[in-house]
């Protein structure tokens, strides 16, 4: 368990300076956070948020080419496009980015045009259905939102869109969104939200993190699923109560493949 793991002074202390390394002004550029950086009211913030995660898998540079193509399909104006149904238009089985299509991409706005026409922003619908005083807020949204997707698109559930297996997924890029809707330090995440605290973030867990994770000697489960994200964010919890997933970044920043020795990592 997480609690029985004792964290070295100089774990902590390379933590804390990948950090302050790592989140800073100039990461936004090379970043799929800075799509939902460029609109300013809060609908659009939103969907491009949830848009470019759910894209967010494999080289960042095709990432941010293909948030530049949805943009471009949304003209630019997220919300509009989502209550105009500007995506029953798109033609069938466009690509958008590897496996996931202009079919998913209109499922998924399929459910967000049923979510909008009914609250003025998915903050608004999260705080409603009161997320906040769940154990795990992110995997309740998903359970929510898969839902909405699914009432939108005659009771078909789309796991390109939302992961299906609540129990075991490590709901990486959700994860990541909410890091970027909630955070408040006012440099590279938004903090636009308010339904529920930085404290209740989970850490956005993939193949890298979680060996980074192991390496440092924060980590003991060898799945990258469900039970290592809780783990993983219960620990870091020790060191930031309040800001657990700050440490993303370190464990995002330091570098893919190094080994840590005790004494710091090599190559």
């Amino acid at each position: 368990m997480a609690a029985e793991i004792i964290i070295e002074p100089e774990v902590i202390e390379l933590l804390d300076s990948e950090v302050a390394r790592i989140n800073r002004e100039d990461f936004i550029a090379d970043d799929p956070v800075q799509f939902p950086r460029m609109f300013e009211s809060l609908p659009d913030i939103e969907i491009v948020a949830l848009l470019s995660a759910t894209i967010a898998w494999g080289n960042r540079k095709m990432i941010c080419r293909d948030c530049e193509k949805m943009l471009a399909l949304m003209e630019h104006q997220p919300y509009n496009y989502v209550m105009d149904r500007g995506f029953e238009e798109l033609p069938h089985r466009f690509n958008i980015h590897r496996t996931f299509f202009s079919d998913n991409f209109a499922y998924f706005l399929r459910g967000l045009h049923r979510i909008y026409s009914r609250y003025g922003s998915l903050n608004d619908y999260a705080k409603a259905q009161d997320i906040a005083n769940h154990p795990t807020p992110s995997w309740r949204l998903v359970e929510l939102l898969s839902g909405e997707l699914a009432e939108a698109n005659g009771g078909q559930y789309d796991s390109r869109c939302l992961p299906s297996d609540l129990q075991k997924t490590a709901l990486k890029r959700i994860n990541m969104a909410l890091r970027w809707l909630v955070r408040r330090d006012g440099i590279v995440d938004m903090g636009v939200w308010d339904c529920i605290t930085p404290a209740q973030l989970f850490i956005p867990l993939d193949v890298h993190v979680g060996n980074t994770a192991r390496q440092l000697g924060l980590l003991s489960r060898k799945a990258n699923d469900k039970t290592a994200v809780l783990q993983l964010t219960e620990l870091l919890r020790r060191l930031r109560p309040d800001d657990p997933v700050a440490y993303d970044f370190a464990l995002f920043g330091i570098g893919v493949g190094n080994k840590y020795t005790g004494n710091g990592f090599s190559l």
